[in-house]
C-alpha cells in the first residue's frame, strides 16, 4: 500500500504531459526536399550553323623514333624538315658488335649441327647392329646415344634461336621510316651513345591534318546534319580547307560539358599547315524541308512505359522549377544517344540523370553545371 500514491502520482503526471502535448498547436509538415537534377537544353541548329569552332592542327600519324637497341650513333643522313618514305634510312648504330655477335652464333650453329650430325651416326648405328645381331649392344648402349642424339638437336635448336636474336639485333641498328612523312624533330647528336628506346627523331605524316574542336552538349543534336565543313588557320587567314568529321566522343566532358568532335583534311597544293596551327572551323546545317528534324538527346534521359510501349523524357520548367513527364517519340540509337524524332523541340529543357527517381511535378533545382 505504500507504493500506491507513487504510482497514482506518476500516472497523473503521464496524462498531464498528454493532455499539454495535445493542447499544443501542431508542428509544420516536414519542408519538401528539392532534389538537384542534371539537365540540357535543346538546342536549335541555328546557332550552329555558321559559327566557327577553335582548335589547333594536328598531323594524323606522329611518332617518336627510336632504336630497339643501345650503341654508338654512327649515321644519321636526314635532316630537319626533310621529307622521307616509308623504309628510308634515317639513322644507323655502329654495326661492328652486332656483325660480332651475329658471326660467333653463326659459329655455333655450326659447331652444333656438326655435333647433332655425328650423334645421328652413332645413333643409326647402334640401332642397325641391334637389329642385325641384338645382343651385340646393351640396351642402355642405345639409350645413350639416344639422348646425345636428343640433346644434340636441341644445341642447334637453341643455335638457331641465338642466330635469329643476334640477326635481329642487327637489323635493329639501323633505324627506318615507318610510314611517309616529314622529320620535324631530332633529339641527339651524330656519334653519341644511346640507350634503347632514347629518341631520335619526330615523324609526322602531313599528307592529311586533323583537328579536335569542342561542341556543346546542347549543339550537338544537330551534328548529323553539319555539311560543308571548312576550316581556316590563322597563319593563312584567306585560304579556306574543306574538311569532314572523322569521329566524334561519344560522352561529353565533366567539367566543360562539351563533346569532342575530330575532322579531318587535306592541306592544299603548297601550303604547309603544321602541328600545333590555330585555326576554327564552321559548317552548314542542312535542315528538312517539313521542319521535323530530330534531335539527338542522350540515352540515359529516356525511359518507357511499364509495357515498353511509350518513351517518355521529363521536361524540366524553369519558371515553377518542376519536372513533368512528356511523351516523345524515339528513332535509331547512335554513338552521340539516340534520336527523337517527335516531342521536342528547339529550348525543351529535360533532365539528363536519375529519371527513374523523379516523379510527376516534382520540385527539383537545376545543377549549375549542366544547365550551362
Amino acid at each position: 500500500m505504500k507504493f500506491i500514491p507513487s504510482i497514482n502520482r506518476s500516472f497523473t503526471t503521464l496524462i498531464a504531459i498528454s493532455v499539454l502535448t495535445a493542447c499544443q498547436p501542431a508542428t509544420q509538415s516536414q519542408k519538401e526536399v528539392v532534389r538537384p537534377i542534371k539537365a540540357i537544353q535543346i538546342g536549335s541548329a541555328e546557332k550552329i550553323a555558321g559559327k566557327s569552332f577553335p582548335g589547333v592542327a594536328k598531323a594524323t600519324q606522329e611518332v617518336d623514333l627510336s632504336f630497339r637497341v643501345s650503341g654508338t650513333l654512327d649515321k644519321m643522313p636526314v635532316k630537319i624538315g626533310q621529307e622521307v618514305r616509308i623504309g628510308d634510312v634515317l639513322a644507323l648504330l655502329d654495326q661492328r658488335d652486332f656483325e660480332v655477335e651475329v658471326a660467333n652464333a653463326k659459329a655455333g650453329l655450326a659447331s652444333a649441327k656438326a655435333q647433332l650430325k655425328n650423334a645421328k651416326v652413332e645413333y643409326e648405328r647402334v640401332l642397325r647392329i641391334q637389329k642385325s645381331d641384338p645382343g651385340a649392344v646393351s640396351q642402355s648402349t642405345i639409350d645413350l646415344r639416344q639422348a646425345t642424339f636428343e640433346q644434340a638437336d636441341a644445341a642447334k635448336a637453341s643455335s638457331e634461336a641465338l642466330l635469329n636474336a643476334a640477326e635481329d639485333k642487327l637489323s635493329y641498328a639501323t633505324l627506318k621510316a615507318p610510314f611517309d612523312g616529314v622529320i620535324v624533330q631530332r633529339f641527339v647528336d651524330n656519334f653519341q651513345d644511346i640507350n634503347s628506346n632514347s629518341a631520335i627523331y619526330r615523324v609526322v605524316d602531313m599528307s592529311k591534318i586533323e583537328m579536335d574542336v569542342n561542341i556543346p552538349e546542347n549543339l550537338i543534336s544537330n551534328l548529323p546534319y553539319v555539311q560543308n565543313i571548312r576550316v581556316t588557320f590563322d597563319a593563312f587567314p584567306s585560304i579556306t580547307i574543306p574538311a569532314k568529321i572523322k569521329e566524334v566522343s561519344n560522352e561529353a566532358s565533366q567539367s566543360t560539358r562539351t563533346f569532342q568532335v575530330r575532322i579531318i583534311m587535306e592541306p592544299p597544293a603548297g601550303i604547309d599547315i603544321l602541328p600545333g596551327m590555330s585555326g576554327n572551323a564552321t559548317g552548314d546545317v542542312i535542315r528538312s524541308t517539313d521542319g521535323n528534324q530530330p534531335v539527338i538527346v542522350p540515352l540515359k534521359s529516356i525511359f518507357s512505359s511499364t509495357d515498353a510501349k511509350t518513351t517518355y523524357v521529363w521536361l524540366y520548367n524553369q519558371d515553377s522549377q518542376t519536372v513533368t513527364k512528356h511523351q516523345v517519340h524515339k528513332g535509331h540509337l547512335i554513338d552521340q544517344g539516340v534520336t527523337i524524332t517527335q516531342g521536342l523541340k528547339s529550348g525543351d529543357w529535360i533532365a539528363t540523370a536519375g529519371v527513374h527517381f523523379l516523379t510527376e511535378g516534382q520540385k527539383v533545382r537545376l545543377l549549375e553545371s549542366e544547365g550551362k
